[in-house]
């Protein structure tokens, strides 16, 4: 069993890599990402709201933003795959369920702004300080929900071993991204702005498939 669901995370990975992975800019930032995440997960053991805080500002950020602005969004022909075909079949968050995430993490302190005990529910801060530890509340509820919301969610429209691979990938990302995508920020200085290895493996596969 343990071979078997170190399988399902291999294949995930891979599956993330070469579907929305090309761009050296992307990988790069999941490499700053994957930095930044490490540190919050040390942080989460002293200070879990500044872990918050620095896994929604830099890493969050910095992971998306690579996604939605960087990634190319028009047929891939390494994988022979349009991109609506792999937003359709993406078993994490895909772009439009990542638009909503990310939507509820901006307007948390604008909620909290506007009702400082959110409703009755948090204690009403004074400070800059205090409202800054209460977004980072808000944001540790965020994360952590949406991580479980989207793992139940796959037991129902997958199965259970589906929603459990993914939610170990989706914790485990910070460290396979680092070894991963290390060497990105290099490429991305010489002038590489997707990697070249993605188009080897789609010349591969067609050399299996033909």
């Amino acid at each position: 069993m343990i071979k078997h669901f170190l399988e399902q995370l291999r294949i995930q990975r891979w599956d993330d890599h070469r579907y929305y992975h090309h761009s050296r800019i992307n990988q790069s930032l999941h490499f700053v990402s994957a930095l930044s995440f490490l540190i919050a997960y040390v942080m989460m053991v002293f200070d879990p709201l500044m872990s918050a805080l620095i896994g929604w500002l830099v890493s969050m950020t910095s992971r998306q933003a690579g996604h939605f602005f960087f990634e190319p969004k028009g047929y891939d022909h390494v994988n022979q795959a349009t991109h609506e075909h792999k937003e359709e079949i993406k078993v994490g968050y895909n772009l439009q369920r990542k638009v909503v995430l990310m939507s509820i993490w901006a307007a948390a302190p604008v909620v909290l702004y506007l009702q400082p005990t959110l409703f009755g529910l948090l204690s009403p801060w004074t400070t800059a300080m205090d409202f800054a530890r209460e977004t980072a509340k808000l944001w540790l509820v965020i994360g952590i929900g949406g991580l479980v919301f989207r793992t139940v969610q796959l037991f129902f429209i997958r199965d259970v071993e589906t929603g459990l691979v993914w939610m170990t990938k989706i914790i485990t990302d910070p460290f396979n991204d680092f070894m991963q995508y290390r060497s990105a920020p290099l490429a991305l200085l010489r002038g590489e702005l997707i990697d070249p290895g993605l188009h080897l493996m789609g010349e591969n596969l067609e050399e299996q498939h033909a």
